[in-house]
């Protein structure tokens, strides 16, 4: 039973406070007594290295908690060190952490009429947090109610002058920010161009070239040991005389990296070689102006302004200028488009000044130096069973959210004086939620159709109508913000264009008619209660990635996207791993009138072609809901742009999302996007076509102009008369040497390892039979073989074989039936670490990830793989079970689960899938799957461009505008 607030019925206060209506909770019963608890081990591997990277055993969650959601908020959001009585061990000492403070601080500071409303308070925000409802933001999970400063904030905005001490000041504000793992985005445009003049007479520098110092401090602080790189977002104004420097700048750096890339230097994320290439720790984006848009649409020169005077100084061709933005976004997805003029027709203060930046995810847009506390409610929670929504829940459960999202600022910590004052002044705040992709395929709406964008319309106008709402109910108990005085005509003016917009939703079926009807009557209050008592925040809402909280609530889509794939890759509580058809398909097609054969057989086509085209007994027009992010049925890069365009005049902020285009799309159709964006009212936007960032050859004319420097270098070399030539000397084995053979087993392929030594037991040799004697493939493995010996002869180093040709990844692949390489990607792969473990020295080895299964043993309990343990035999023994035993035990605990599962649900591997109305299709995930986004590479049959989780190895996938691993919930963002 958790602690609760002392509560008194009926004392009131001095103030009349708020009145807190139960929405889920039962009095006189803890949320906590009302759910079933069990134990899990959580246990975290990188799965190319194999090794363990996190353990904590016997951590405490709700039986109806996925494994994911469970793993992902012990590693991330559990405090204390791990193996001391201070490190949190079950769920509820991290909820009762976060909510109890935010109840005392809603109590000192008067926001709630008796101390009851106050145990109401922290009884409905625990229940929701705890059946996964909503969510707040990381830095509340990693912060609150710790010895930590209280940062709540996942989101920064900076500013930048144009003079030296401030340029300084912005490299010392976002280091800070970035040592806490958030991120920060600021404008660049007050900073003089490199065609003005300084006081001294010289030319200026110019933004781009202190992007560049930025650029490296960011890099240097990431692998500092930041958790994830550094996420950071620098704006330029398009009238800016360097802007056409600004565009180019990372499109020519791409074509760096694919330079060093064909000449053998390390350039993937993460590789040793990327940090000699600029700009890569910052999104960049242009913010546009009408005046500029319009002069693209008519053909005429826009001018550049000095940034002192506002003078032009130089005149381009506007659509020339818009052109070179768009070929850099095909180029390489940067520069990203912020539209200038429709980002301040939403501003609530204007009075205190432009919104000229956003954070580095594009969602939060407002004044310099302020930040932005984020929280996301899980709509799939508010669909019943009967798939009606709960209009009146998610109502009140907006409410509630926005009012502890304020209760935060009370007591919050900031990273600079700057950036706490403004954001007490002005208490923004970023209501949002996820889901949606699921919600509209659950209620048969396709994502790219009037009746989704409808839906998905009313849901965000409610939203933000209710958050409104309560900030100026709060306004009239704890008072408006501090600036809001002198902006209270903006501020009300903007509500009436909300309202506006939301007049102008034209509803199509009962279920958004009805969302609808809540939001006229929410913006209706919003306007008259905001008229008399102000409000309580400057911003409401936002649409944020919802990265790693998306996975903390078990969500099947992230934000404001459409769902990535049909098929999912689930993980297991006995530890292995499943593929399983989206169980929202079977619900999709139940409310669509198909009986329980059909849908069987839908899909069992889904899970084994990875799309619905074709499925049998599905409706061609029926197709259009199941269309996804990814695949052979993908949504159309407008039909995103719609959908954005559809939510975007409900939000306080703006929304998070690239527009995704195939590797096929041209210049012209991202052209037409970023067109299309400005004309529907966007704030802003980003796109990503395909494969845009690797694998493009070098263009003819820079391959003519390399060959060309080439023949001229070697023109202009002297004639050497007389050469000396080093070459090594091959050192023979001896006759007769000691051998030893291993026999090995990768993915079921046998295989058997020679490995015969010199007499100072030096590697000198090795031979690898594999496949039948006289097969090409045994042939194959001769020539191989002897080429790796006559390398060693001659003196390669065993080191560098190891590190070429660890982590190959090609069939067969796989458990191997050896207890020190568990799994392996290839045969090549364990060949090599098999070589390492018997060859290579303990430092050598350990500096590749490379240990043995009692190192690893010793390292769990020490923390060391060197310190002695008396118990390292038996952990040894535990890890040396034959790879046949695990799926054994998996299969035993399923049996037993089994038994008390009701009818109407499947049990498989130790993970309880609901059927509804048929469960959806379940198989074993391949052995060299890791990640949906990895099952989307197998159904497409090509490579996902998404970069690797650096923590643990799997492939990531999209999260609005960043990347989420699905493995351990790191981000590439900012939320």
């Amino acid at each position: 039973m958790s602690q609760t607030t002392n509560a008194r019925s009926g004392q009131r206060r001095k103030n009349a406070g708020l009145t807190i209506e139960r929405i889920y909770t039962t009095p006189g019963v803890h949320p906590y007594d009302e759910v079933t608890w069990e134990r899990r081990d959580v246990v975290q591997t990188n799965w190319k290295s194999g090794e363990t990277i996190f353990e904590q055993r016997g951590v405490e969650f709700p039986d109806f908690w996925s494994v994911n959601a469970s793993t992902i908020v012990t590693t991330k959001y559990f405090r204390g060190a791990l193996g001391t009585a201070e490190r949190e061990s079950s769920l509820k000492q991290l909820i009762d952490r976060v909510v109890l403070t935010y109840a005392k601080a809603g109590k000192d500071n008067g926001y709630f009429a008796t101390d009851e409303d106050a145990e109401i308070f922290e009884h409905e925000l625990t229940w929701t947090l705890l059946h996964q409802v909503f969510s707040f933001n990381s830095p509340v999970w990693f912060n609150v109610g710790t010895k930590a400063p209280q940062q709540v904030s996942a989101c920064f905005i900076l500013s930048v002058d144009d003079s030296m001490d401030s340029i300084l000041n912005w490299y010392r504000e976002e280091g800070f920010i970035f040592k806490g793992g958030s991120g920060a985005g600021l404008n660049l445009s007050r900073i003089r161009s490199s065609k003005e003049l300084l006081s001294s007479g010289g030319t200026a520098s110019g933004p781009v070239s202190f992007m560049r110092g930025a650029d490296a401090s960011a890099g240097t602080i990431k692998s500092g040991g930041a958790t994830r790189r550094a996420a950071k977002m620098v704006v330029l104004d398009v009238d800016h005389p360097d802007i056409e420097e600004f565009i180019e700048t990372k499109a020519r750096e791409e074509d760096k990296i694919r330079a060093l890339r064909d000449a053998g230097f390390d350039m993937d994320l993460g590789g040793k070689d990327i940090t000699s290439v600029q700009y890569q720790n910052a999104n960049n984006s242009v913010r546009v102006s009408d005046e500029f848009m319009r002069a693209v649409e008519e053909g005429k020169p826009f001018g550049l302004r000095a940034r002192g005077t506002g003078e032009i100084i130089e005149e381009v061709d506007a659509r020339e200028l818009f052109d070179k933005i768009n070929k850099a976004a095909w180029e390489c997805a940067d520069p990203g488009v912020q539209y200038d003029d429709t980002i301040n027709a939403w501003h609530t203060n204007p009075e205190s000044g432009r919104i000229t930046a956003s954070n580095p995810c594009s969602e939060y847009m407002s004044l310099d130096n302020s930040s932005c506390n984020l929280a996301s409610l899980n709509l799939l929670k508010f669909l019943r069973d009967d798939d009606t929504f709960d209009v009146a829940a998610f109502q009140k459960v907006a409410e509630l959210v926005i009012t502890a999202m304020d209760i935060s600022i009370c007591f919050a910590d900031f990273p600079t004086e700057a950036i706490g004052q403004t954001t007490r002044d002005y208490r923004q705040l970023g209501i949002g939620y996820a889901n949606l992709g699921a919600l509209l395929m659950a209620t048969g709406h396709g994502y790219d159709s009037d009746g989704g964008r409808a839906l998905a319309a009313a849901i965000t106008s409610l939203l933000t109508g209710a958050a409104y709402k309560r900030s100026a109910e709060l306004a009239g108990i704890v008072g408006p913000y501090n600036g809001y005085a002198r902006n209270a005509e903006a501020h009300q003016r903007v509500m009436r264009k909300h309202q506006a917009a939301n007049d102008e939703v034209r509803t199509l079926d009962t279920m958004d008619t009805e969302i609808h009807r809540y939001a006229t009557k929410a913006w209706k209050d919003v306007v008259e209660v905001g008229a008399k008592n102000g409000y309580r925040n400057a911003q409401a809402s936002v649409l944020a990635p919802t990265g790693t909280i998306g996975f903390m609530m078990d969500c099947d889509t992230t934000g404001i996207e459409p769902d990535f794939s049909l098929v999912k890759f689930k993980k297991l509580v006995g530890g292995g791993s499943m593929q399983i058809v989206n169980q929202t398909i079977p619900r999709a097609l139940k409310k669509l009138g198909y009986q329980d054969e059909q849908i069987e057989a839908i899909v069992a086509h889904i899970a084994e072609k990875g799309h619905v085209i074709d499925a049998p007994g599905l409706k061609p027009e029926h197709y259009e809901i199941f269309d996804t992010a990814m695949g052979a049925r993908s949504i159309s890069p407008l039909g995103h742009v719609r959908m954005m365009a559809a939510c975007q005049p409900f939000l306080s902020g703006a929304i998070s999302k690239t527009v995704n285009l195939p590797e096929t799309a041209t210049v012209e159709d991202i052209a037409d996007v970023h067109l299309q964006g400005w004309k529907l009212g966007l704030k802003a936007l980003a796109v990503y076509r395909d494969n845009c960032k690797v694998g493009q050859p070098l263009s003819d004319g820079g391959s003519t102009a390399k060959d060309a420097a080439k023949d001229a270098a070697a023109a202009a070399e002297p004639v050497v008369e007389k050469v000396i030539e080093y070459r090594p000397v091959r050192r023979r084995l001896p006759k007769r040497r000691p051998s030893q053979t291993t026999s090995f087993a990768v993915g079921g392929a046998e295989g058997y390892l020679t490995a015969s030594a010199y007499d100072d037991g030096q590697l000198g040799e090795i031979f690898l039979k594999f496949g039948k004697q006289g097969s090409t493939l045994a042939g194959v493995m001769d020539a191989f073989s002897i080429a790796v010996s006559i390398g060693l002869q001659y003196g390669v180093p065993l080191e560098t074989y190891v590190e070429k040709f660890t982590n190959l990844r090609f069939e067969p692949a796989g458990m191997t039936d050896d207890p020190d390489v568990r799994m392996a990607q290839s045969i090549m792969d364990y060949v090599f670490r098999r070589l390492a473990l018997d060859h290579l020295d303990f430092d050598t080895r350990s500096f590749m990830g490379i240990h043995t299964a009692a190192e690893r043993a010793r390292q769990l309990e020490t923390g060391s793989y060197t310190e002695q343990d008396d118990d390292v035999a038996e952990e040894l023994e535990s890890y040396s079970q034959s790879p046949a035993q695990v799926p054994a035990k998996a299969e035993e605990k399923t049996e037993e689960k089994a038994e008390d599962t009701s009818a109407a649900s499947e049990t498989v591997g130790a993970v309880q899938i609901t059927s509804g109305s048929g469960a959806a299709d379940v198989r074993p995930a391949d052995v060299e799957v890791h990640s949906s986004a990895e099952l989307m590479e197998k159904f497409q049959g090509k490579a996902a461009d998404a970069p690797i989780c650096m923590t643990c190895g799997t492939k990531m996938r999209p999260a609005g505008s960043c990347y989420v691993c699905e493995g351990c919930g790191s981000t590439s963002g900012c939320s």
